[in-house]
């Protein structure tokens, strides 16, 4: 289809054969769909107008879905099964005439099958297949994505009640485990959290009930309970599939899983942990598909992105990157090794656990059980002609030690902490056992990070701040000017949440002459800011209140991330 529409806006004179030709190769490269890369490149403003220009040649026209409210009923007389595999979502029917908006209006082999099925007559109209993709999301029930298969399960007499008395055995469970209604239960729910965008899926077994959630833009959703007889043969289908042992119940255990999904490869990282009631798993969603290395597309503010790209270029250095656990951090230092990652360089990395994989970069995957610790990965990286060190995480001293002197070495290094600004940075290097004047010749830039929830653009609305909000916030006058505020009201779009994906906000600290000479003289980190400041850094909450002016992130997360 991606080829089909190329050839359509190239003979429409709306895009050149050489952008057409980028754009697929683009596509392929990314595993993502044509028209998002075209939007991307900045050469339409939406997929919603190369729906409008594709329907017009085909002459079937177009729809926002967006812009209607759609009958459950009327939708569902589509199957779920053939929607999700087809981009296909019915919206409307007048008589024995159903409306359908298709993504791929050229398929005649789909709208055979829904005509079969539904007995109607198809009027096809064209959509953007993400917008079919979330009115389908909206209208099918995302809960009961596998209700059919719970209720199958509860009229099945052939499994065994485990009693919450007594722990099953392992043949018990191994016969339960194979019963493909369980099996299936499992993979929709992995299937599920990973079509909805979440990071995490939560398996958490009480006393009389097992909850499901989902962490999805950083929040975690309850989705439909699972029957609370079959907690223990589903705790044990998973630890089948990332290998690990199912014996084992009282201590707890870490593996991986990799599957296959709509024809790309998701890592899962799978986390057990005996509870008094039973055993919690955790389950991380490493999807490369959702992981965002565009660096000018993780929220920089333009002069911020300026310096960041300037000092990554350093020939040597230290550029540390800070902020609690689920802040970013990886994904920014991913950002800037996949800028420098060139034929011409060698880049070694250090992680616990390795996350994603980067042709070109060489990934060392920490295990401290077997002496394998982040210092001692630095150690042989040093030994390996590396020109690009990236160390995971300063945990200690020794770490600190190693990846300061390689950057005074000729080696460009890039690390993470964890403390709540970048002028603090300075002081937990110090604190290590850095030397105060290493600190300062070593280090390039330091970067404090947090990602927010960004605003429901489907039901966004600008709001009223009273007094006291605006003066809670604690901003520099000039940033008050002009101050505007606005909320999500909450729509199917975003689940009634009012927010719809996450943003970075960012404080960047480059390593100036003055501050350098402030860490020579040992002054506190309310000095170094203060320098900072006067040298243009925004900091946290001024970078969030930008954000907000902008109507990015509403003025509950500028507190909820930043403090003034």
């Amino acid at each position: 289809m991606s080829t089909e529409i190329s050839t359509i806006l190239v003979q429409a004179g709306k895009i050149t054969p050489e952008q057409a030709q980028e754009a697929l190769e683009k596509a392929k490269e990314k595993n993502t769909k044509f028209e998002s890369i075209l939007v991307d490149m900045g050469i339409f403003d939406s997929e919603d107008a190369i729906a409008g220009l594709i329907g017009k040649h085909l002459k079937i026209g177009n729809l926002r879905i967006s812009d209607i409210e759609l009958n459950p009923e009327i939708v569902k007389l589509i199957p779920l099964d053939i929607a999700r595999k087809f981009k296909v979502i019915a919206i409307s029917k007048i008589n024995k005439n159903l409306l359908v908006a298709i993504s791929d209006p050229n398929n005649i082999y789909v709208l055979d099958a829904i005509k079969f099925i539904t007995g109607c007559n198809i009027q096809p109209v064209i959509s953007p297949e993400s917008a079919i993709v979330k009115a389908i999301d909206a209208n099918y029930n995302d809960s009961s994505g596998f209700s059919d298969i719970l209720r199958g399960m509860e009229e099945d007499s052939d499994l065994e009640v485990v009693s919450t008395e007594e722990a099953p055995s392992e043949s018990d469970l191994l016969s339960q485990i194979q019963d493909k209604p369980l099996v299936k239960l499992v993979d929709s729910i992995i299937s599920d959290a990973i079509r909805m965008g979440a990071s995490d899926i939560h398996f958490e077994t009480y006393e009389k009930k097992i909850r499901v959630r989902y962490r999805i833009d950083g929040d975690l959703r309850e989705m439909a309970p699972l029957p609370f007889k079959y907690r223990a043969a589903i705790v044990s289908r998973i630890k089948i599939m990332a290998d690990l042992d199912i014996s084992e119940r009282r201590l707890p255990q870490d593996g991986r899983i990799k599957i296959k999904i709509v024809g790309r490869t998701v890592d899962l990282r799978v986390s057990v942990l005996p509870t008094i009631f039973g055993e919690k798993v955790v389950m991380r969603i490493l999807d490369p598909q959702a992981l965002k290395v565009d660096m000018t597309k993780l929220g920089f503010r333009e002069p911020d992105l300026a310096k960041f790209q300037e000092r990554i270029h350093s020939p040597y250095g230290i550029i540390l990157v800070t902020g609690p656990t689920g802040s970013g951090k990886t994904t920014t230092l991913y950002s800037a090794l996949q800028q420098l990652n060139t034929i011409d360089v060698n880049i070694m990395t250090a992680e616990d656990p390795v996350e994603f994989n980067f042709e070109g970069i060489n990934q060392v995957a920490v295990k401290a059980d077997i002496g394998l610790t982040f210092a001692s990965a630095l150690r042989s990286f040093l030994r390996q002609d590396p020109d690009i060190v990236m160390v995971g995480e300063i945990r200690d001293g020794e770490t600190a030690d190693i990846a300061i002197k390689a950057a005074l070495t000729g080696h460009l290094v890039f690390s993470t902490l964890h403390t709540n600004d970048a002028p603090s940075s300075v002081t937990r290097l110090i604190d290590m056992g850095v030397p105060y004047y290493l600190v300062a010749s070593a280090t390039r830039l330091i970067m404090a990070q947090r990602m927010t929830r960004k605003i429901c653009e489907s039901c966004k609305e600008e709001v009223n701040l009273t007094q006291e909000q605006v003066d809670s916030l604690k901003v520099p006058d000039e940033l008050m000017k002009n101050i505007r505020a606005f909320k999500g009201k909450g729509c199917k779009e975003c689940g009634n949440t009012g927010k719809s994906g996450r943003i970075g906000i960012y404080e960047v600290m480059p390593l100036s002459p003055a501050i350098e000479a402030l860490i020579l003289t040992q002054a506190p980190d309310s000095e170094i800011r203060k320098v900072a400041m006067e040298e243009g850094m925004f900091s946290l909450r001024m970078a969030a209140v930008d954000k907000m002016k902008k109507g990015i992130i509403s003025i509950d997360e500028v507190f909820a991330t930043t403090t003034g």
